[in-house]
């Protein structure tokens, strides 16, 4: 069993930044692969950026790539997702997900554990 935590969501303005932090516990952290996913009103849940557990591979969706970064801190349990540039099509409802088998896709429905989600929203 895995227990993932998000912070660090909030309201803030387009072009400034946010780090979003997941804390996990339970089972041996630098196993699992793990990603940030969003949902926004009427839309389905995306991958935003996933890093894999077995070599650390970074995947990221092409509307965040060069603005997000996601890392990881194996000693901590915890993997972050600075996001800088925001834009208001950025505001959703973000989770943190791992999984012991997630592949080269960062899908949904590549990850068993979900955090109750953080919600981030971006003001013109």
């Amino acid at each position: 069993q895995v227990q993932l935590v998000e912070s660090g969501g909030g309201l803030v303005q387009a072009g400034v930044s946010l780090r979003l932090s997941c804390a996990a516990s339970g089972r041996t952290f630098s196993d699992y692969s793990m990603g940030w996913f969003r949902q926004a009103p009427g839309k389905e849940r995306e991958g935003v950026s996933c890093i894999l557990g077995d070599d650390g591979t970074t995947l990221y969706a092409d509307s965040v790539k060069g603005r997000f970064t996601i890392s990881r801190d194996n000693a901590k349990n915890t993997v972050d997702l600075h996001m800088s540039s925001l834009k208001p099509e950025d505001t959703a409802i973000y989770y943190c997900a791992a999984d012991a088998g997630a592949t080269w896709y960062c899908s949904p429905q590549e990850y068993y554990y979900w955090g109750q989600g953080t919600q981030v929203t971006v003001s013109s």
